[in-house]
């Protein structure tokens, strides 16, 4: 072991540098002057300005006025008795399986008969249906569960 090839175990710890060579010297990157240079700055988030301003929607919020029931979708005893025969049944499940209509949200939608045309010996069950609907279908033959 010799004097000129020893190492040593840790580097040597550097100082920090000060004025204005220094890395965070005089401004300490904080620019100049105003606001934003001073000692204990806070300044006021200018998102939480642009929160205030916006309106509260409590409760219902803007849409308050709106049902909280769904609608229900309207169909034509015209178009049941085109797509079915006589005797078959017409129910939510039928009507999404023959692409009358489309399932929404996961579910197949309410349905209410009206009684716009003409109409077979159809059964319904589970579909809401309207007085001279009811009277058109019992005339025909037809039943009506609900």
């Amino acid at each position: 072991m010799e004097l000129n090839t020893l190492k040593r175990k840790t580097k040597n710890k550097k100082t920090a540098q000060v004025g204005r060579g220094g890395t965070r010297g005089k401004t300490s990157g904080r620019g100049t002057k105003g606001q934003n240079a001073r000692a204990g700055r806070k300044k006021r988030p200018e998102l939480r300005d642009i929160i205030k301003k916006m309106p509260k929607m409590r409760g219902r919020g803007k849409n308050s006025n709106l049902s909280i029931q769904s609608d229900y979708t309207v169909l034509n005893l015209e178009t049941i008795s085109q797509h079915y025969k006589a005797g078959e049944t017409v129910n939510a499940g039928n009507l999404v399986s023959k692409k009358i209509l489309k399932i929404y949200k996961g579910r197949a939608p309410k349905v209410k008969i009206v009684s716009g045309g003409e109409i077979g010996k159809i059964n319904f069950s589970g579909v809401a249906v309207t007085a001279t609907a009811k009277a058109k279908i019992e005339k025909a033959g037809g039943t009506i569960k609900a």
